[in-house]
This record gives structure tokens, C-alpha cells and sequence, in this order.
């Protein structure tokens, strides 16, 4: 996935690859990855130092099928930090998109944005619940979805934007879902109807923000209740929101004290 991503450059140097459960051992301390629910290949990562202490990094998780790691100190993702980013709905998700697109696919074709990793997950979703049209994606997106595929998804037809039967399928304006990189949104599939999958939407399920778009509130991210369930179950001495990224990690810290009651850090400060 890495060499897809970012490139075969990104591959060199000493690296060692690990399943999920394999501990590597290295002057007297320990690193183990634990699976998260996240994008295929997501991992938690727990450090035990040679003195016994467990440091445990969750990484983007969603909580659903993410089992905690028990430890001293745990460095907790804060993406969804704040009291007000939580989706009571989060159930209901992925039959509201269901839905969108069979309805959409009666039209025409219709456009999906979103990030890598969650497209394929969305491919996979659709393919599940029947949606039987051919899934058409530009060459970095196919590629992570060739991926996706050998490491067991299920993702349906998939065709590469290049191939001849998609470009016959897309010149012939016949119903397909077209995934784009939620980067390409400006440029491409303006005049179809245009899905944008974004976990920054905490009012409903979905919601319609122009006549041919919409946003579905589908997430591979923890809210802010479902991080707070992880510290819970982790039962750490000290926590060290991650303020690397965008989020609201210090928020977050100031509501695990307070919630909690375990001493919270947001680093870097």
C-alpha cells in the first residue's frame, strides 16, 4: 500500500515488516502491532521498555472492531476531540449511502469522494448490499484497490479509467459510480451527481448541500465518546493527546481529566 501511496522510493531503507501479534525485540524492549479499525493495514502500536512500562499509540481507529491496549501511557488520535463531534446515528451510515447511490444509479453515473483507503471501503459496502455497477477509478485509486483485493476485500466490478470498456461505459454516459480522491473534487464529475464522503458531519447521516451533491457522514474515525470509551478500557496512568494533526487533542486532554479523571496531555504543545 505504502509503494502505491507514496511512491516505490518510500520502501527503501531498513525495514521490516510485521503482522499484527508480532513482537520485535530490539535491545531489551519490545514493539507490537495490534490491528485497528481504520483502513486496510492500520495498526495500534504498544513500546514495553526493558523496565516493564507499556506505552500504547492507537493511531486513526474506529472503535467498533478496535480492541483496546492496556497500558501506562497511552497516546490517544484527537481527530474528534470535542464534546460536540459525536454521531448517535453512526448505525444508520452506510444504508443512508446504500440507499443515495442505488437511487442515483437510476440516472446515470454518479461521482464518490473521498481518501484513500475509505474509498475502497466504500466499494466493498456497495458490493455487499448488490450495488451492481461497475466501479470505474482513476490509476492511483485502482491500484490501492488491487491491494485492497489481494489482502481479502471484496470490492465488485472494478475497472480502471484506462481500460477500454471504461472508457466506452463512461462515453456512453451509462450508469456507473466513478471514486476520485477527494482532492479531484473541483475538477472532475461536475456535472453528475457527486457524493462526498467526510466524517466532519455530526447532524445526520447525510445531508444535501447543493442540487447534485450531497455529503454522507461515514467516518473511519473514533468520535469523541467512543475516545473516551478507549481510555476507559486502556486504564492508563497518563494520556498524551496527539496535537500533530488536525483535531482537538487539547480540548480532548482537558475533558479526560476532568471526565476521567487521568492526568491528560496534548503534545506537541
Amino acid at each position: 500500500m505504502l509503494a502505491v501511496l507514496r511512491g516505490q522510493n518510500s520502501l527503501n531503507g531498513n525495514i521490516h515488516a510485521m503482522n499484527y501479534g508480532e513482537t520485535l525485540r530490539y535491545d531489551g524492549e519490545g514493539v507490537t502491532l495490534h490491528q485497528a479499525d481504520h483502513i486496510l493495514g492500520a495498526a495500534q502500536v504498544l513500546v514495553e521498555d526493558r523496565d516493564g512500562a507499556r506505552i500504547a499509540y492507537t493511531g486513526d481507529f474506529r472503535m467498533s472492531k478496535t480492541i483496546p491496549i492496556e497500558a501506562d501511557i497511552l497516546v490517544l488520535e484527537a481527530t474528534y476531540g470535542s464534546p460536540f463531534q459525536v454521531r448517535p446515528f453512526r448505525n444508520i451510515v452506510e444504508n443512508a449511502l446504500v440507499s443515495l447511490v442505488q437511487s442515483a444509479l437510476k440516472n446515470g453515473p454518479l461521482y464518490i469522494f473521498g481518501y484513500h483507503g475509505k474509498l475502497q471501503e466504500i466499494m466493498q459496502v456497495l458490493h455487499e448490499n448488490d450495488v451492481e455497477a461497475p466501479f470505474i477509478l482513476p490509476e492511483k485509486v485502482f491500484l490501492t484497490a488491487k491491494v485492497c483485493e489481494r489482502y481479502g476485500m471484496r470490492l465488485g466490478k472494478v475497472l480502471s479509467a484506462d481500460e477500454d470498456e471504461a472508457q466506452e461505459i463512461t462515453k456512453r454516459n451509462e450508469p456507473h459510480v466513478a471514486f476520485y480522491h477527494m482532492n479531484s473534487k473541483r475538477y472532475v464529475g461536475t456535472d453528475a451527481l457527486r457524493i462526498c464522503v467526510s466524517g466532519w458531519e455530526f447532524s445526520g447521516p447525510r445531508r444535501q448541500i447543493a442540487p447534485n451533491e450531497h455529503i454522507v457522514a461515514l467516518s473511519d474515525h473514533a468520535d469523541f465518546k467512543e475516545l473516551l470509551q478507549y481510555v476507559s478500557e486502556s486504564k492508563p496512568k497518563l494520556v498524551i493527546t496527539d496535537n500533530y494533526r488536525v483535531g482537538d487533542a487539547i480540548v480532548l486532554a482537558r475533558e479526560i481529566e476532568k471526565r476521567l479523571g487521568i492526568p491528560a496531555k496534548a503534545l506537541p504543545s
